[in-house]
């Protein structure tokens, strides 16, 4: 079975929601609006078949996958920056 590939923004958009507990503080951290989180949050669990927060009223946490799913998206974006000042590197000295 094939699986989505995890697209950076969206990454993003989970990370920022973690860790600010809310989806209104998240969507101000990323410059976009809650819904438009939300949407995003429930494609990605869709597309992993898994339920990554737990919504509660006033606040959001992880589940055991969303918190699995936290520490590979921190790796994953941090990476990806590593990458993006490498190949601004290799540009400057080229």
């Amino acid at each position: 079975m094939n699986m989505p590939l995890l697209d950076n923004d969206v990454l993003r958009s989970f990370v920022a929601i973690a860790e600010h507990g809310t989806f209104t503080s998240a969507a101000k951290a990323v410059h976009r609006t809650p819904s438009a989180l939300s949407m995003q949050i429930k494609q990605l669990e869709r597309n992993l078949g898994k339920t990554l927060f737990v919504r509660e009223p006033r606040r959001v946490t992880l589940t055991a996958e969303g918190e699995v799913l936290l520490d590979y998206g921190r790796r994953l974006l941090r990476l990806n920056e590593e990458a993006a000042h490498l190949d601004a590197l290799m540009w400057r000295a080229g």
